[in-house]
């Protein structure tokens, strides 16, 4: 064929294959799925039979035949889509339409296709879960739309009693973002050491999983994206709590020659291995659970040294989060037998090491739910994340121990947002069977959980709970209660210990907030005693974390057996609500306005305010922020109005920012839907 020019029809290809979002600029498509060029003839036309084209597709810096890596067709009469293929669509005339189809499993990457060793023009190809040859299917429109497209989200932190909404602006369709997710898998050691293998590796999915859940995290030194941070300080870098989204972060990232950014912690590392396994074309969701395990030494136990003050001995590295957050990503595993196909669970926080390096999964949900510990990958890891057994020891002054009766659970409530609506969907089922059931036990036998299987629960007869009152808002001071109850025949003389401390999200115990020593508590039998612990804004303030979170613990020593009872909860302090107007009828390319209002919760005034808004679509791939000059005193509101322009149609979320020398970061969102 004479062929003199050609067309790409990347805006046709781009939304055929749901790449129209990353812009139509270049040529985007997917695996498995045709598409379509145009060529134009100097002389002659295309004829059935006679007419041939010799067609190679390559990618990576070594491409060879056998890795996957180089391509090597001609024409067909049609597509077949179980390989490379090519075939002519158009009539004999002087414009040839050429349907060409990267196979299905083809390794993902930018690509040069060249016809007849001398037309050459570049492509990007991505996983297709809208191709049921794929690895990474997904049959649900609804689906696709919320795991793949979606460029917002919303992200559960707080508590197990109080789950806390954290809007999220993924962004993976924004300029730019593409090109840095693929500059990720460039980066890694595996690649360095051996790029032709490396980028034949990249029609796994599940090998590309586990590189992203390796380079989200920089603990190995590997030019990876983010560096994590749990103190109460973060010098050289800006707190966890300021990102608003994934976008700030990949760019700057991108920009610093691959330097980590600082810092995150981990909502931030699974935001940011959502918004790249979505640019990439793998369906993907941010799970979070409540009291999460973080199980160091893989004895499924989580054990805690009380003394009779209610201090907890801190030298154990294990751990017990108040929340923690990972990925599933959907897949199916051909490497495994049937029936553990679906959710993929991965971390990309650095926990503990796993081949070498910090990394963790992908492990499928179901081979957790069914204790099968020997399947790929760390699944023990994230069985204790959601099994561990927590217990705690009363150590006395004479170095006697006692067991204490506790009956506070790990994996709780495990959420991700809903498919199409902000709600929270609870996930725990998919991890583990209903507590007590006769399919839970048979899950602990088969993980060898002995500690849950020898479990007998104590009965003291003593019981202890604590209740909170309503209203808890940062800024005021308010009571919380223990309630002691004496379910015994006799008197009941004890010591109860009520201490409230500030603790950070990882389960760190920080400073006193409020407590109470009573050393004579007498309950008759069937006897209850309620008792107050005032906890002031005053003592409170200057101890809190940015996770706005105080521990209360309540301890009851029965004098007379030794025995010991506990009650554990945490609170969330809430902030105060950001009101969000939005002036201006809402449309593409159009400039409109947010008014944002604040009021001060807190008995002091509020210094170098300011309000920052993000989204997808709405902002430019970039933050707006607007500062308040003036000091905003108690009672007062802070108010400002911000332009952006919107760029796309459809439904976005415009994220929120207020942040204040005491208030520290505080988050809002509101839905936008942006008419055409």
């Amino acid at each position: 064929l004479d062929i003199g020019t050609w067309d790409l029809a990347c805006e046709f290809n781009n939304t055929d294959h749901h790449t129209e979002l990353n812009g139509m600029d270049r040529l985007i498509v997917r695996r498995g799925q045709a598409f379509t060029i145009n060529l134009y003839l100097n002389s002659g036309s295309y004829q059935p039979g006679s007419s041939q084209l010799h067609i190679t597709a390559e990618t990576g810096p070594q491409p060879v035949e056998q890795y996957g890596t180089r391509a090597v067709f001609g024409l067909s009469d049609e597509i077949d889509s179980t390989c490379w293929s090519a075939a002519v669509t158009s009539p004999p005339c002087d414009t040839v339409c050429l349907s060409v189809c990267a196979a299905p499993d083809a390794p993902i990457g930018r690509y040069v296709l060249t016809l007849d060793g001398r037309i050459q023009f570049e492509f990007i190809l991505l996983f297709n879960p809208w191709c049921p040859r794929d690895v990474v299917h997904m049959d649900s429109e609804e689906k696709l739309a919320e795991y793949v497209l979606s460029q917002d989200g919303i992200i559960f932190r707080g508590d197990a009693n109080y789950p806390v909404p954290l809007a999220w602006y993924f962004g993976q369709f924004e300029e730019g973002i593409l090109d840095t997710c693929f500059r990720i898998l460039d980066m890694n050691p595996k690649h360095k050491r051996n790029p032709g293998k490396d980028c034949s590796g990249r029609r796994n999915v599940i090998y590309v999983t586990r590189v992203l859940s390796a380079m989200i995290n920089s603990n190995d030194r590997d030019d990876g994206v983010l560096e994590g941070c749990w103190k109460d300080t973060f010098d050289g870098g800006v707190s966890p709590m300021s990102w608003r989204g994934s976008v700030q972060i990949l760019k700057t990232w991108n920009r610093t020659s691959c330097m980590p950014v600082r810092y995150g912690q981990c909502w931030v590392f699974a935001a940011l291995a959502c918004t790249v396994s979505r640019a990439l074309g793998i369906p993907c969701r941010v799970v979070t659970n409540y009291y999460s395990a973080h199980d160091t030494n893989s004895n499924l136990v989580i054990e805690r040294y009380v003394n009779e003050k209610g201090e907890t001995d801190s030298s154990t590295r294990d751990m017990i989060w108040n929340y923690h957050c990972w990925v599933e990503s959907w897949m199916t595993r051909p490497d495994l037998s049937p029936g553990f196909d679906g959710w993929q669970a991965s971390d990309p926080t650095p926990q503990e090491k796993s081949e070498g390096v910090f990394c963790c999964g992908p492990v499928p949900v179901r081979a957790i739910k069914e204790g099968e510990l020997t399947l790929k990958y760390d699944a023990p890891f994230v069985f204790a994340e959601v099994n561990a057994d927590l217990v705690y020891v009363l150590k006395y002054k004479d170095g006697s121990t006692r067991k204490i009766v506790n009956d506070q659970k790990v994996g709780q409530k495990i959420s991700t947002k809903s498919v199409g609506r902000d709600e929270r969907e609870d996930i725990t089922h998919l991890y583990k069977y209903p507590e007590g059931s006769v399919e839970e036990r048979q899950v602990f036998e088969k993980a060898n959980h002995q500690n849950k299987l020898q479990q007998q629960q104590a009965n003291t007869g003593l019981h202890i709970t604590i209740k909170l009152s309503t209203g808890i808002r940062k800024g005021c001071d308010f009571d919380v209660f223990a309630i002691v109850t004496n379910n015994t025949e006799e008197d009941k003389k004890c010591r109860l210990v009520f201490a409230s401390r500030a603790v950070s999200y990882n389960g760190v115990v920080g400073r006193e907030c409020g407590f109470k020593d009573l050393l004579n508590v007498e309950l008759a039998p069937g006897g209850e005693r309620k008792v107050p612990l005032r906890l002031n804004y005053s003592k409170y303030c200057n101890n809190l974390t940015e996770d706005n979170l105080v521990r209360l613990g309540a301890l009851l020593i029965d004098y007379g057996t030794r025995e010991a009872v506990m009650a554990m909860r945490d609170i969330v302090l809430d902030d105060p609500e950001i009101k969000i107007r939005i002036l201006g009828e809402p449309k593409e390319n159009r400039k409109l306005a947010a008014e944002l209002t604040l009021q001060n919760p807190l008995p002091q005034p509020l210094q170098g305010c300011c309000f920052t808004i993000e989204g997808a679509n709405l902002t430019g791939g970039s933050s707006i922020t607007e500062k308040l000059e003036s000091t905003i005193e108690p009672g007062q509101e802070a108010k400002v109005k911000i332009y952006f322009t919107p760029t796309q149609s459809g439904l976005r979320k415009l994220v929120v920012d207020f942040d204040s020398d005491k208030l520290g970061h505080v988050r809002g969102y509101r839905n936008v839907i942006i008419g055409k």
